[in-house]
C-alpha cells in the first residue's frame, strides 16, 4: 500500500472517529498545548487524533507539526515496516518545514526532541547540537506555550538543561 494512501486512510479514520466521539474537537482551532501533551504522552490514539486535527488546521506550522507527530508515531507502532514508513514521511515533512523557515526556533526544538529519541540506525542525530544551541538562543522569542514545553523537556534532555533558560 502506498505511504500517501496509508496516511490518508489513517487520517480519515482518525478524523471520522473524532467526529463521532467528539465533534467539538474537529471544529476547534489547533491547540499548541494539546499538541505538546500528545507528543509527551506518545499515546497512539492521541497521536492519530492530533494528526487529524493538524491535518484540518490552517496554520503555517502544519508540515512541521505533522512531521513531528508522524516521527513520534513511528516510535509507537509495532510493525517495523510501519515504523520506517512513518519516520520517513515525518522526516520529509519536518525537514521541508525547516528548509522553508530555518529561523524558526520551535522547528529546531521539534527536531531536537525527535533526534534525541530516534534509534541510532536511522542516523537522525547530526543536527542535535546545532538545534540545542538554536533553541537556547531563540528561547525568549518563542511563545509561552513553547517555552513551557522546552523547560519541561529540558528536565530529561541530554542536550538541554532547565538552568539554561530564564522564565
Amino acid at each position: 500500500m502506498n505511504v500517501t494512501v496509508l496516511i490518508a486512510f489513517l487520517t480519515l479514520a482518525s478524523s471520522t472517529s473524532l467526529r463521532a466521539d467528539r465533534p467539538e474537537q474537529v471544529r476547534q482551532n489547533f491547540d499548541r498545548s494539546a499538541f505538546y501533551a500528545v507528543m509527551v504522552s506518545g499515546d497512539l490514539k492521541g497521536l492519530n487524533e492530533e494528526l487529524a486535527i493538524v491535518g484540518h488546521a490552517s496554520i503555517p506550522e502544519k508540515k512541521a507539526y505533522e512531521g513531528a507527530l508522524l516521527m513520534r508515531k513511528a516510535g509507537e507502532v509495532k510493525i517495523p515496516a510501519d515504523k520506517l514508513r512513518f519516520f520517513r514521511l515525518g522526516h520529509i515533512k519536518l525537514e521541508s518545514a525547516l528548509s522553508k523557515d530555518s529561523t524558526n526556533g520551535e522547528y529546531h526544538f521539534l527536531r531536537l526532541t525527535i533526534q534525541e529519541h530516534a534509534p541510532r540506525i536511522v542516523r537522525y542525530y547530526k543536527d542535535l547540537e546545532v538545534d540545542a544551541q538554536y533553541v537556547r538562543s531563540t528561547f525568549k522569542n518563542l511563545s509561552p506555550v513553547v517555552q513551557h514545553a522546552i523547560i519541561e523537556y529540558s528536565k530529561s534532555s541530554r542536550t538541554l538543561h532547565p538552568d539554561q533558560f530564564d522564565e
